[in-house]
Formats: structure tokens, sequence, C-alpha cells
């Protein structure tokens, strides 16, 4: 393996898995004015340098604040569509050929809009990129955690239904003071249904939620995870049974996890042997999709060519496509290692 730091556009070029992604936080600052004015939607801001202004992010709740306010733009199939389309674009410029990409069903269906309509959208534009783009993707509904256990069960049963187009189910929003154990029933009833369970944990929230998130609602992946390193006897069972943990670097900083990318903990991750992989999160808002959140990492730690071999077979490792998909994957990446010795 070369010895060298990987240059930008080796980054850049490397196929990459994505499986930490809000399509709602995709939501540019133009594309949400523009679908705010074609569906004559009030929203607290002027313009695009007033949107951008609000950006400047002190927490998780400052972020979601504005979060929640833009996805009110989004009402009809065809605006879904739009934005998962844009998304779908940006990533396969960035050489992204599998996502697992999270929506929030209440987010929407709590103002009003039916969770058909989201699903249609959403769905139609994943299988127009898998034929025009190659990228292959699946959908995740998450329940929002700062709301109830019930609401969630709720949104559980009118996602079911619809459940060919899950993957697995999820669970989002603020950490504070709302403990996995408080949606175990949810989490209970979708497992014997047969779904995969995911949870955001250990970002906000201490090691001890992503305990709770594996130990009662008995999720396959954590999402975050970063937060792990206080507790030393996590770290083993982590790497012990190969949880692995989505990390959002630039959302880190964006939300004040950790100061700067340099004082980022990924490099740590890795070497205490865990399964970390790389993602975007809510790019849109925290100003990087995956190349960019791969460079600053390469560039901020100091990564060299195996530490993102790494980050890129963890990614297919940790993803729910199937065993072919995963040898497609694979291969992809193995080829473009191979090239950086000719």
């Amino acid at each position: 393996m070369p010895t060298d730091a990987p240059s930008d556009a080796f980054v850049r070029a490397m196929p990459k898995v994505e499986l930490h992604l809000h399509i709602e936080g995709t939501l540019e600052p133009a594309t949400m004015l523009a679908l705010a004015e074609r569906n004559r939607v009030a929203l607290p801001w002027a313009d695009v340098d007033a949107l951008r202004a609000a950006y400047a992010f002190v927490d998780l709740q400052s972020f979601l604040d504005v979060y929640y306010a833009g996805a009110s733009a989004l009402q009809h199939a065809e605006d879904f569509h739009d934005l998962a389309w844009a998304w779908c674009e940006r990533a396969a410029a960035d050489n992204v050929q599998h996502a697992e990409i999270f929506f929030d069903p209440q987010t929407h269906t709590d103002r009003g809009i039916a969770l058909d309509v989201v699903v249609e959208g959403l769905v139609a534009a994943l299988a127009r990129a898998r034929t025009e783009l190659g990228l292959t993707a699946a959908l995740i509904p998450c329940f929002l955690r700062h709301l109830s256990g019930e609401a969630a069960t709720a949104t559980y049963l009118d996602c079911r239904r619809l459940g060919s187009h899950f993957a697995a189910f999820g669970l989002d929003s603020s950490e504070r003071d709302r403990p996995p154990r408080l949606f175990a029933d949810v989490f209970a009833r979708l497992r014997a249904d047969g779904f995969r369970a995911v949870a955001h944990a250990g970002e906000e929230g201490p090691p001890a939620y992503i305990t709770e998130a594996l130990d009662v609602l008995k999720v396959a992946r954590i999402d975050h995870g970063v937060r792990c390193l206080e507790d030393p006897d996590l770290v083993r069972r982590l790497a012990r049974d190969a949880i692995p943990l989505t990390v959002c670097p630039l959302s880190n900083v964006r939300l004040r996890v950790f100061d700067r990318i340099e004082d980022h903990n990924l490099r740590a991750l890795l070497d205490a042997g865990l399964v970390a992989t790389v993602n975007s999160d809510d790019p849109a808002y925290f100003g990087g999709y995956m190349s960019d959140n791969f460079l600053a990492v390469t560039h901020g730690l100091g990564l060299d060519h195996a530490a993102l071999r790494r980050l890129g077979e963890h990614g297919i490792a940790a993803s729910f496509a199937d065993a072919a998909r995963k040898a497609e994957l694979g291969a992809a990446l193995q080829a473009h290692f191979a090239a950086a010795h000719d």
C-alpha cells in the first residue's frame, strides 16, 4: 500500500458507501426557498443569505429548529422526488455507489402530509438513480425521539404496510434526556416483524445511551457513537462484536461535538479496532457531502491510503446490501486502491 498522502483527486474518486444521511438534511438553501415559493409556504428567511446566517449552530437543537422549519417547504411527492434526485446527482459526483438513507415520517405526517406522498417521491427518485446513475439505495424511516414512544408506535404501524421499501427503522433527533429505553416497545415490535434496527446514540448523549441502544433496542448499527471512547468496556464490546459506527465528521464539528476536525476521534476509533465509517449526516446544513468529509479527515487527521481503505471496507461491511451487491462494491473499492500502485 502506498505510504504517501492520498491526493484529493484519489479521495474524490474513491467508491463510497453512505450509511448516515438524512434526506431532509440535503435541502440546499436555494432549493428550500424555491420549493417554499412553489408551494406558497412562508419561511422566516427572506433570502439565501439570511438563511445561511441561521446556520451558526451552537448545538443539535439549534440545528433542528432550522431543519424542521425548512422541511415545511416539502409538500408533494414531486418535492420529495426533486429533493432526493438532487442528492443522488450530487452523491454520484462523489462516487457514492450505495446509500441507506434516513427520513423522518413524523416531520411530515404531523403537518398533514401523508406518508404515501413522502415515500412515493423518495422511492421514485431512488429507482431513477439505480437506472441512470448505478447508485443503489434504500430508505430507513426514523422515529423522532423528542416525541413519545406511543407516537413512534403509531408511525411504525403506518410505515409497516410500506415495509418492502425499507432497509431498517431508526431513531434520531435530540438525544438530551431521551434515552433509548423510551422506545423499547416499538423497537421490540418492529424486530418481531423482521425489520432491522439502528439508532442515533453517543453524539450528545452519554456512552450509556449506546449501551442501551444495543441492549434494549438491539440495534445492528450505532449512528454517531463517537462518545464510546469514554467507556473502555463499551469500546471493547463494540470491537468484539464488530458493531458499526456511522460517524459524521463535519457534522460533529459544526454541532460542537469537537472544536476542530483535527480534534476528531475518528483515528482513535480506528486504532481501537472499531468498525467506524464516514458519512455526511445533513450535508446542506453542515457544509460537506461525502468527498468533503473524507477530504476533511484525510487532511485533518493525516489519514493514509490504508486508513481510507479500511473506512471504505467498513462502509461496505456495515451496509444492509445483499451479498452480491457487497461483492460488487468490494471489487470497485479494490480496483481503486490497486490503481494507486500504478
